[in-house]
């Protein structure tokens, strides 16, 4: 069996980047945190997660994301399954994060995306079948 464990996201802001997981996330917490340095350059780096999955954020970002509109290589989204998407809506928006994106929703899952303080596209799926042939659908 193979699993994704963490992401590694290179950040401008830890503080607003660990704002928005926890927000998202309010059962996650810092794992751990700590200093250090990558090729010649100081940074802070801490994992933000749960005991099984998790997101390393590092502070030593320089320039700006890729344009979510244009054809840049690099990451265009990362997607977070929730059984409840209602909830991870209103708790974002509540705390003063626009929506980015409604997703395109079928009958058999709703999304929405939204843009983190460091710029990453996430997104967050519900599925409602437990079907994969229908989940799995592209239309």
């Amino acid at each position: 069996m193979l699993q994704l464990e963490h992401l590694n996201l290179v950040v401008k802001d830890i503080e607003a980047s660990v704002d928005f997981y926890l927000t998202a996330f309010p059962h996650w917490k810092i794992r751990g945190q700590g200093t250090g340095e990558w090729f010649g350059k100081a940074r802070r780096w801490l994992h933000i997660g749960d005991d099984f999955q998790y997101l390393t954020l590092n502070d030593d970002g320089e320039d700006d994301i890729r344009s979510h509109t244009g054809h840049q290589v690099g990451v265009s989204h990362f997607a977070f399954v929730t059984n409840n998407l209602e909830v991870i809506r209103k708790r974002l928006i509540d705390a003063g994060y626009p929506l980015f994106s409604e997703g395109n929703p079928t009958d058999y899952r709703k999304n929405v995306y939204f843009l983190d303080p460091a710029g990453f596209e996430v997104e967050f799926v519900e599925y409602l079948t437990d079907q994969p042939a229908l989940r799995n659908q592209y239309v």
